[in-house]
């Protein structure tokens, strides 16, 4: 059986699971922090990183693209990513929106965690900036569609519904909730999904 090191906060954690849900793949879920003195999750990722997919075979897979992307071609249910290279490339730059939102936020949550002293408000200001714009991308390239992508549900919807969620939980970034009706409108009905449910960030 598959295994998936990981930690139930991280966005990038979250899309693998969804993905894994949505591919109706079965898994064993390893809650491990790479915050420890001695990282375990080193074994696994030599980066350090999670998520960390562990194949039937030994294989590690890592990051969280890399893992989504194989997930898609182990199982035909539910396709996530499409097969036309136009609408693939157009799903993917969603992800990278949405990842890059995600790197933006955890720098700065990392940074709030450093002695007040030692902060720099120049560096939280620059991640706020690329969150500011990159959310206001996602609703200008949203619109009034259904879906980030074509007329169904793929990988972008879950990357962006990744990333708002994870906006809302670190209380990182709160204006777009009141700026932008289509993302809460979207961020909700995401959120009536199970894969959505089950996977809500702290709980494994």
């Amino acid at each position: 059986m598959l295994k998936l090191i990981a930690t139930s906060t991280s966005p990038y954690t979250r899309k693998v699971r969804i993905a894994l849900a949505e591919k109706k793949i079965e898994y064993q879920l390893a809650e491990i922090s790479p915050w420890t003195p001695d990282n375990p999750v080193l074994e696994w990722n030599p980066l350090g990183k999670v998520p960390v997919l562990i194949l039937d075979d030994g294989t590690h897979l890592y990051d969280s693209r890399v893992i989504v992307e194989y997930l898609d071609t182990v199982s035909p249910v539910s396709r996530l990513i499409p097969e036309p290279s136009r609408q693939r490339i157009a799903v993917k730059r969603w992800e990278a929106l949405a990842d890059g939102i995600c790197d933006a936020a955890v720098a700065i949550v990392l940074e709030s965690r450093r002695p007040a002293r030692q902060q720099s408000r120049d560096w939280i200001a620059r991640q706020q900036q690329k969150l500011t714009a990159g959310v206001a991308e996602f609703a200008r390239e949203l619109a009034d569609r259904p879906w980030c992508n074509g007329e169904g549900y793929t990988l972008a919807d879950i990357a962006t519904g990744c990333a708002l969620g994870y906006l809302e939980f670190r209380r990182v970034e709160l204006a777009w909730a009141n700026e932008f009706a289509n993302l809460v409108r979207f961020a909700e009905k995401l959120g009536r999904r199970p894969s959505f449910q089950d996977t809500a960030p702290g709980k494994a």
